[in-house]
């Protein structure tokens, strides 16, 4: 991404830890959070990709297309799986916002895209920040109903890492 070299780090550093963290939760028990947290794993993945500073490595031009492709595909992924439930939108509005990341990168690398915020950009914008204060909102400790509850059941972990990815989404978006 565009900008300074030492938040591009600490991005890097907090999307590879919630990648981390999603693979973990991919452990669970529950079929329907081992499908969520794979999708918030490529994410988090991704997103630390992306926001490698560009003053450290600039990736060849055909990698904004496989990034366009590989979460165009997530997009169409959580679009299908929306249909059970509508949390699959808040995927689709990040897969989307990748996709869309990628191809402003592919036609400004290294340079900033200027003119103002685009309409697009401003829109994603709100929308992420309206998700992380809900989210922050949300981040109320849950009791546990009894028993052990293992690293990747942890409901509020959970809530943390989607927080900490809307956060590095609004970073990343404002910088564009």
């Amino acid at each position: 991404m565009h900008g300074p070299a030492s938040p591009g780090w600490l991005l890097v550093a907090l999307c590879a830890a919630t990648g981390a963290y999603c693979l973990l939760r991919m452990r669970s028990d529950v079929e329907e959070q081992r499908r969520a947290a794979g999708g918030e794993a490529l994410m988090g993945f991704g997103m630390a990709a992306m926001a490698v500073p560009a003053a450290v490595f600039t990736p060849p031009s055909w990698a904004w297309s496989l990034y366009a492709v590989v979460f165009g595909a997530a997009a169409v992924r959580a679009l299908w799986a929306a249909r059970a439930s509508a949390h699959h939108l808040h995927h689709l509005v990040g897969a989307s916002a990748m996709v869309y990341m990628a191809v402003v990168m592919a036609a400004s690398p290294g340079h900033h895209a200027g003119g103002g915020i685009p309409p697009l950009t401003g829109v994603l914008l709100l929308y992420f920040v309206g998700y992380v204060l809900l989210s922050g909102v949300r981040l109320v400790p849950v009791t546990a109903g009894g028993g052990t509850v293992g690293w990747g059941d942890r409901p509020e972990l959970a809530r943390a890492c989607r927080l900490s990815m809307g956060i590095a989404m609004v970073a990343m978006l404002v910088t564009l």
